[in-house]
């Protein structure tokens, strides 16, 4: 007779083998899961292992590379610049370990730097562009005329300090030492640029900058830059706009000159100062300028080629 502790017993067996049976699977299931999640982790491990020994390799190499290029830089801008002079302009995220070199490179080509402006923070800073469009009309030396329907900030500070750093196509300064002096005071007592000392006039420019713009507003912080040294252009023999890797992105100064055939036209810029290559480049491209011609130099995409060809 089947009574219902019977049916209680069988119930319970049949519930227990169902246990059994998912904990036994699971287990057999978990231990090959197991097995095929630490054969993948070794085989990524491998990977990543191998892509660090690729990178140490492009970085050694890359390292000789540029040791290379520090030994025959001066050889190659030797006498570029015979006799030529040079201010150079730096912005606040610039890298000072670019400029000592560059220094030494325009030496070696023949030229000489008369001085160094630092353009502060603040110059590129859209919320203070209000603030530089109303000073720089109060600031300009007799004779010195802003670029005609300017507006934009970038632009107008160019047109005044291109004739306070630039000299004209006689090598005569475009203002007096005073007039020059007054406008620069007026600059820094708005925190807008830091003044080097003994800074005279020079033939040619070239502007430092860092590589990709980054914090609020990078695009209207990089406009401000790229007008500004394209109408410094405008003012003396030449200027070259050089920055470092990221500095020909789009949002940042390099990249957007060169989205602009106008500045294209007559600044020159080299996007890979952060290599001895680039330097000597840079040196290169002033020599250009002295011819009347300009070019898209570095390693960026948006670069017409690595270096200016057919230099005299």
């Amino acid at each position: 007779m089947i009574t219902l502790r019977y049916h209680v017993v069988s119930i319970a067996a049949v519930f227990l083998s169902l246990a059994l049976g998912i904990m036994l699977g699971s287990t057999v299931i978990s231990d090959r899961l197991l097995s095929g999640l630490t054969g993948e982790k070794d085989s990524l491990g491998q990977k990543v292992a191998d892509l660090q020994a690729e990178r140490n390799a492009l970085n050694a190499r890359l390292t000789d590379a540029d040791r290379f290029g520090t030994m025959v830089g001066p050889l190659a801008v030797r006498g570029q610049l015979d006799k030529r002079t040079v201010v150079l302009i730096s912005t606040h995220d610039a890298n000072p370990a670019d400029r000592d070199p560059l220094t030494e490179l325009i030496k070696a080509a023949g030229g000489s730097v008369t001085g160094e402006l630092q353009l502060t923070d603040t110059f590129t800073d859209p919320a203070k562009a209000d603030q530089l469009r109303d000073l720089v009309p109060r600031l300009v030396p007799a004779g010195v005329q802003l670029p005609t329907a300017a507006t934009d900030p970038g632009t107008l500070a160019g047109g005044l300090l291109g004739p306070l750093l630039l000299l004209n196509n006689q090598n005569r300064p475009q203002a007096s030492g005073d007039e020059s002096a007054a406008a620069m005071s007026g600059l820094a007592n708005g925190g807008f640029v830091r003044v080097g000392r003994g800074i005279t006039p020079a033939q040619l420019a070239v502007v430092l900058t860092g590589g990709a713009t980054g914090g609020e507003d990078p695009g209207d912080r990089s406009a401000i830059l790229a007008r500004f040294a394209t109408q410094l252009d405008r003012s003396g023999a030449g200027t070259v706009l050089a920055g470092r890797s990221g500095s020909a992105d789009g949002n940042s100064p390099i990249g957007i000159v060169r989205a602009d055939t106008s500045a294209t036209s007559i600044l020159s810029t080299v996007d890979n100062l952060d290599t001895a290559a680039g330097r000597a480049v840079t040196v290169m491209a002033l020599r250009e300028q002295l011819e009347g011609r300009s070019g898209r130099y570095g390693n960026a995409g948006n670069a017409q080629a690595p270096a200016p060809q057919g230099l005299g």
